[in-house]
C-alpha cells in the first residue's frame, strides 16, 4: 500500500497534468541551486512551472491520465515544466537556459496527448511566441484595410482627374 504522502503528491502531479497544455521533461543533474533557481525564474516568466517528481508517479500519473508514459525519458533526476497557454515561451526559455548552461539536458515531453522528443521541443522552441503572431496577424489585416481603402479612394479620385483633364480640353479649345 502506498504511503500518504506518495498518495498526496501522486495527487499534485495529476491535477498539474490536467492543468496543463504541455509538459517537457529535462534533466537538471549538475545544475547548482542558483542555476535551479534562475531556470525556474525563466520558465515562470514564459507562463509554465518548474517541478521535480519522483519519475515513478509521473509513471503512474501519465498511466491514469491515458498519456504516453515516456519510459525513455524518466530515467536519472528529471525535473518537469508544465507549460501554460503559451507551449513556444517555455520551450524557448529551456532552450535559451540550455544554450547558456551545457548541463541541462532537454529530454522530450508530451504536447497535445503525444511524446514529443527533445528535437521536436527544440523545434517548438524555434516558433514564434503568441504575442508576435497576434501581430503578424494584424500587419497582414492592417495591409489588406490599407490596399482597399487606397482603392476605394482611387475611384472618386480618377473620376475628378478625368473630369479636370475634359474641362481643361474644353477651355484649350
Amino acid at each position: 500500500m502506498p504511503n500518504a504522502k506518495n498518495q498526496e503528491m501522486l495527487a499534485n502531479v495529476k491535477a498539474d497534468l490536467e492543468a496543463t497544455s504541455a509538459v517537457w521533461v529535462v534533466d537538471y543533474c549538475g545544475l547548482t541551486v542558483k542555476q535551479i533557481q534562475e531556470l525556474r525564474r525563466s520558465v515562470r516568466e514564459a507562463g509554465a512551472v518548474m517541478k521535480v517528481y519522483k519519475n515513478t508517479l509521473m509513471h503512474i500519473a501519465l498511466a491514469d491520465a491515458e498519456l504516453p508514459t515516456l519510459d525513455d525519458m524518466l530515467q536519472g533526476p528529471s525535473a518537469f515544466v508544465f507549460c501554460g497557454d503559451d507551449v513556444a515561451a517555455a520551450a524557448k526559455a529551456v532552450k535559451e537556459f540550455a544554450k547558456s548552461n551545457d548541463v541541462l539536458e532537454i529530454k522530450g515531453g508530451i504536447m497535445d496527448g503525444a511524446a514529443v522528443s527533445a528535437a521536436e521541443v527544440e523545434a517548438i522552441a524555434s516558433l514564434p511566441s503568441r504575442e508576435e503572431l497576434y501581430a503578424h496577424i494584424a500587419a497582414a489585416i492592417n495591409g489588406v484595410a490599407q490596399g482597399l481603402a487606397t482603392a476605394i479612394a482611387g475611384v472618386p479620385r480618377g473620376l475628378a482627374q478625368v473630369t479636370k483633364a475634359v474641362a481643361d480640353q474644353k477651355e484649350a479649345a
